[in-house]
């Protein structure tokens, strides 16, 4: 039986990318393999409106001290897992439409919901695109042998499926994640992006 990791996460997060890479590199030292339960989680729900719009002239607490930390500890985890990226932070884009569209495709083709989902990731933090464009995730899916650049719009375009999404940031809340990257196994969790030899720690309790 394969063991697996449950990942709440948001595309718009560095540390997110950071921590799916430390993943990226526990995993290529497993003897065994290890499947993702990716669920979305919604970093500025506290900034969306009701019409699902970002205001970001809602004070959300974080002040410029704030996101120069930020930008500190994302160059630091770049040189620690030897990462190269266009950006440091993302704030003026809004990853919702990538996380209704990975959903869509985790739903419908779970086989290749990890390698859209790592395009995604890569468009962001290593090509500093806008993956809040529709026209940029239909080119993605585009790139992605076996995803059709129709999900997009079919993800996009359907009220119930963004109903559905609101269901699972509610849940996420529901069972504590209060930020991302969350890492999950067997009732423990880890937060952040952790190193490898912790995600070790957490999966197989050495």
């Amino acid at each position: 039986m394969t063991d697996t990791v449950t990942v709440y996460s948001d595309h718009v997060c560095p540390f997110c990318y950071l921590g799916r890479k430390s993943l990226e590199r526990y995993r290529s030292g497993r003897d065994e393999p290890l499947a993702v339960d990716w669920h979305p989680f919604d970093l500025r729900a506290g900034k969306r409106g009701p019409d699902g719009v970002i205001d970001h002239d809602v004070d959300d607490g974080k002040d410029g001290d704030y996101y120069a930390g930020a930008r500190e500890n994302v160059r630091r985890l770049q040189e620690r897992y030897d990462v190269e990226m266009a950006q440091e932070l993302a704030l003026e884009v809004d990853s919702l439409p990538a996380q209704l569209v990975s959903l869509r495709v985790k739903e419908d083709s779970p086989d290749v919901w990890e390698r859209f989902d790592d395009a995604v990731l890569a468009a962001l933090w290593e090509e500093g695109r806008d993956v809040g464009d529709r026209d940029v995730l239909v080119e993605v899916a585009d790139d992605v042998d076996g995803v059709s650049p129709a999900v997009v719009d079919d993800a996009l375009d359907d009220d119930d499926h963004r109903e559905r999404i609101d269901g699972l940031f509610d849940a996420a809340r529901r069972r504590g994640v209060t930020g991302v990257p969350t890492f999950m196994f067997d009732g423990h969790a880890a937060r952040g992006a952790v190193p490898p030899e912790q995600l070790r720690r957490l999966i197989e309790g050495e």
